[in-house]
Formats: structure tokens, C-alpha cells, sequence
């Protein structure tokens, strides 16, 4: 519960307002310091004492533990910018292996120190207020558009190295989505990063939100293409793959429909999402009938891969309906 603070005037016409002595104590203010003031858009005004002297970098330390690499990325989620590995002897092979990994996984995460027992990880790029939201959710999308569509054909024409090719790119869709993280979490911690990058708090849960579906549409196409890789160059039916094809543009189509309606906040776009649902099911039921007839070999891969494409369409659902 915040303190209320009685708005005095001094006889010249000047308001002011004292501010409270712990916060001012916490904040290593003394007489004579400056202050900066920010008025948002929606009329509040903020008193920030740490952007007239630069903000030390805030440094977090980990020991080597079973889940070291959850908790790197758990760090840089919270938007630490050094993270420093310790060990009490040496750092093993195997830890420095899990540091490194993680480390390559997450963007502007890189190794600025190494020693026999410490590792120090410091995030080196520009600061928050260079990385826009919109921008970082849509090439998330753009990079998961590609998946869904090829993980699709990698199954449909039995195409092993495009679906090893859909299986490399998560790596790239996952860094984004840390990334994503990270600025939302930022921006709610700082409300002038907010009103600077035009961004609310509950907008940045909402795009957390979708960061978080289209992540888990490059989870199921590296489902899809694990399901081609275990095919084995089987082969399917032509008309068993006109269904599929025809499956894959539905779950595509909902897909870009859902992003677009999330960004411009369309509801009658939004609401085309929902109603590509009586194609997507005609087409399942068909492909279940037809499914009947195959080897032994492809049914159960088939109908895997058709279900994660089901919880594509499902997701992008999920994402049309954060616009309503």
C-alpha cells in the first residue's frame, strides 16, 4: 500500500512534494542530488534517482548443481547481466559443456571469463528500449511459419534431411522467445521503459502469452518432422497426402490469421480463426478414414503427426482469443 503525501505550494506558486526518507536512503539519495521526472501517458508521474548515474550491472552467482542450465537461463530471464559460475576445486567437463550450450542458446549471452574454477557470462547487447516487442514476436513467427510448413512436407513427400533442417531452426525460434522474455520482463520492471516503448504491463502479458503458443507451434513441428525422420522414407498414399497438404494450409492460414489479429487487435480476424475449425476437423475425419488402409509401418506415425498439427491450429486459437 503506497503512502499519500500532501501537495504543499510555496508562496512563489510552486508545488512540491517530500519524498519518503527510507526510499530516498535505499536509493543512496543525499541533499543536493538530481532526480529525473517522467510524466506517462496515462498521467503519472515517476521519480527515478538511477538515470542520472549510469545503474551498476546487476550480477547473480550460481554453483555447479544438476540443474545448472535451468538456472542460467532462469537468470537471464530475470534480466541479470553477469552471471558468474563458481565451483569450490574445479569446474568439470561436463558442467563447462552445459554452460556453454546455454549460453549459445540465448541471445548476447557470451563468456567473458574462464578460469579452472569460474565462468563468468556477461549479456552483451544494446540496452532494452533498442528492442521492440512487435518486432522480436514477429520474426519469432516469421522463423515458426517456415517450420509448420515444411515440418508438414518433410512428413508429406518423406523428406529426411528438411525435416532435420525444421529440427535445427528451433534453436533459433527458442533464443527469441528467452529473448522476448527477457525485454517483457524488463519493461514490467521499469514503468519509463514501458511508456518509452509504448508497451502496458498487461500488454506485455499478453504478448508473453503469445510468445509463449508460438513457441509451442515450433515444439510440435519438431514433433512433425521427428515423426518423418522415423518414417523412414515410408511411403504414403497421393490422396493421403492431398489431405495433409490441405491440413497444413488450414493450420498455416489460422496460424498468420492469429498473429495478425494479436498485433492490430482485429476481432473479426480473430473470429476467421475460429471458424477455419469445421475445415480442420472434415479434414482430420478424413484423414482417419483413409489412414485405415495404410501399413502397419505409417498409421501411428501418421496419426501423431496430424495431432500435433491439430494443436497448431489449437494454439493459434489460443492466440486469436488474447485479441477479445
Amino acid at each position: 500500500m503506497g503512502e499519500s503525501r500532501k501537495v504543499q505550494q510555496t508562496p512563489t506558486g510552486t508545488f512540491f512534494v517530500c519524498v519518503p526518507r527510507d526510499w530516498a536512503k535505499k536509493s543512496g539519495l543525499k541533499k543536493g542530488d538530481l532526480v529525473s521526472l517522467d510524466v506517462t501517458n496515462d498521467g503519472k508521474l515517476i521519480v527515478d534517482p538511477s538515470n542520472i548515474v549510469e545503474s551498476p550491472p546487476r550480477i547473480t552467482c550460481l554453483n555447479i548443481g544438476p540443474y545448472l542450465g535451468r538456472e542460467i537461463i532462469g537468470r537471464y530471464l530475470l534480466g541479470y547481466d553477469i552471471i558468474d559460475i563458481e565451483a569450490k576445486d574445479r569446474i568439470d567437463s561436463d558442467a563447462r559443456k552445459v554452460v556453454k550450450s546455454t549460453a549459445s542458446s540465448l541471445v548476447g549471452l557470451e563468456i567473458v571469463e574462464e578460469t579452472s574454477s569460474k565462468i563468468s557470462l556477461q549479456t552483451l547487447m544494446q540496452q532494452p528500449s533498442g528492442f521492440i516487442p512487435e518486432k522480436i514476436l514477429n520474426r519469432t513467427y516469421a522463423i515458426v511459419a517456415g517450420m509448420t510448413r515444411d515440418a508438414a512436407n518433410s512428413f508429406v513427400y518423406a523428406d529426411v534431411e528438411l525435416a532435420k533442417n525444421v529440427i535445427e531452426r528451433d534453436t533459433e525460434s527458442n533464443k527469441l522467445y528467452f529473448l522476448l522474455v527477457r525485454i517483457l520482463r524488463t519493461i514490467i520492471q521499469n514503468p519509463r521503459l514501458s511508456d518509452k516503448l509504448g508497451i502496458t504491463p498487461i500488454e506485455c502479458l499478453d504478448y508473453r502469452l503469445a510468445a509463449s503458443l508460438i513457441e509451442g507451434i515450433g515444439d510440435a513441428c519438431v514433433q512433425v518432422a521427428s515423426k518423418t525422420i522415423a518414417l523412414n522414407g515410408v511411403k504414403m498414399s497421393s490422396e493421403l497426402q492431398k489431405l495433409l497438404l490441405d491440413l497444413q494450409e488450414a493450420c498455416c492460414r489460422a496460424n498468420e490469421q492469429a498473429l495478425k489479429s494479436f498485433i492490430t487487435k482485429d476481432i473479426s480476424l480473430a473470429e476467421n480463426v475460429r471458424n477455419i475449425r469445421t475445415r480442420i476437423d472434415i479434414t482430420y475425419a478424413n484423414i482417419e478414414k483413409v489412414a485405415k488402409d495404410s501399413s502397419v509401418d505409417l498409421m501411428p506415425q501418421l496419426l501423431a503427426a496430424v495431432s500435433f498439427l491439430r494443436q497448431i491450429y489449437e494454439r493459434s486459437v489460443d492466440m486469436a482469443d488474447l485479441v477479445v
